[in-house]
């Protein structure tokens, strides 16, 4: 879990310089085989987005995580970036309230990220 909470950081400090909103890190381990944390943010254009995405991929890369999958890019409404332990979810503004991944895993525990 501890390496997991290091990919956590380095994915939230990414989405953070880009400027994601209402960043949310859920901690699914005890309630989920598919990771131990899901992270939640929202860009407010498809600009934004991408760009939110290339700066995960890249400080992921840099950190040393590959990775395993992505659905969705471009203009999609919905990003999701698995590394493994770690699930990064990046939406449009319209489709976050949509899918509302929070309600869905709301047995998860909340995690807060000190600045």
């Amino acid at each position: 879990m501890e390496e997991s909470m290091k990919m956590v950081r380095t994915a939230y400090q990414a989405l953070e310089e880009k400027k994601g909103q209402d960043i949310r890190v859920l901690d699914i381990s005890k309630i989920s085989v598919l990771a131990d944390y899901f992270i939640i943010t929202n860009g407010t254009s498809d600009s934004q987005v991408n760009a939110l995405v290339d700066n995960v991929d890249e400080k992921m890369h840099k950190a040393g995580y590959s990775l395993k999958q992505q659905e969705g890019h471009g203009s999609a409404s919905w990003i999701l970036m698995d590394y493994g332990d770690v699930i990064v979810h990046i939406f449009d503004k319209e489709n976050r309230p949509f899918y509302d991944l929070e309600r869905i895993w709301n047995d998860a525990l909340p995690v807060e990220i000190e600045e």
